[in-house]
């Protein structure tokens, strides 16, 4: 296949199936587009959609959401898990409130807590229309396919010469936009290959993990402070309950107070 042809063939999925009325599309502010990133960040879409939606009425700019407490960000993102991305957002409002606006370069960009060079190139991409180059597990998908059909350990070094190669310049955010929908279509007939990446890691499951136990912790926290004994038992967990609790608090989502855990102010 040739590049014009590849070209077309994820052109023509995204004029035919391109995904409608995405909240961050159809205003891709650097505000959404930094909120959808980070709530996309190992969630699916159909998940992420209300809660952003839910979001950004309660916070609607970087501003209010700096001036927010940490404790009211962590139940505006209750149901999405990996909380820490929602300290990752709060610290990164701060850093925006403090500048002004969100910065509109890479180097900038990956200064601000929670944005690495990935997420940075989305940001570029969707919030500024630039014709960045950058991978990601979607846009992966799509070119192991079509290039490296036959085979695995494949590096993402090999694949950014092509993503630029084939990157549409006058139509960056569209392009990446039609990549995305192309690859989660790819996933859904089987043809997803991202083991093929050397770079690919499964997720671990939910149930059972200690991932699990940290929400239930948060949400038992979300009605007030508790003793470690009236946590635990709300909690109702085995021995993933410490390890979950001193994460937490390593984290500072959780602040342990003259004998009492409760969430941040």
């Amino acid at each position: 296949m040739t590049d014009a042809e590849f070209q077309e063939t994820v052109w023509t999925y995204w004029r035919e199936h391109g995904r409608q009325g995405l909240p961050w599309r159809e205003d891709p502010s650097p505000y959404n587009v930094a909120v959808s990133e980070l709530m996309l960040q190992q969630t699916q879409v159909d998940r992420v959609v209300p809660k952003f939606l839910e979001f950004v009425e309660r916070f609607p700019d970087f501003p209010t959401l700096a001036d927010a407490s940490l404790s009211d960000v962590l139940v505006a993102w209750q149901g999405l898990g990996y909380n820490r991305r929602a300290k990752y957002l709060h610290e990164l409002a701060k850093e925006v409130a403090g500048l002004g606006a969100l910065p509109d370069t890479l180097e900038e960009l990956v200064k601000l807590p929670g944005i690495g060079i990935n997420t940075a190139g989305a940001i570029l991409a969707y919030a500024f229309d630039r014709p960045v180059v950058y991978i990601e597990t979607n846009i992966r998908t799509v070119y192991l396919h079509h290039f490296f059909a036959d085979r695995f350990d494949v590096d993402d070094k090999e694949l950014l010469p092509i993503v630029e190669r084939t990157l549409d310049q006058d139509e960056p955010r569209a392009w990446y936009s039609a990549l995305m929908d192309y690859g989660t279509y790819l996933k859904k007939q089987g043809f997803g290959r991202n083991n093929a990446s050397k770079h690919y890691k499964k997720q671990s499951k939910f149930e059972g993990s200690v991932r699990q136990v940290r929400g239930a912790i948060l949400r038992a926290l979300v009605m007030g402070s508790l003793t470690f004994k009236e946590l635990k038992k709300s909690v109702s967990a085995d021995g993933r309950f410490e390890v979950a609790l001193g994460q937490l608090k390593d984290e500072s989502l959780v602040i342990e107070n003259n004998g009492k855990y409760r969430l941040p102010s």
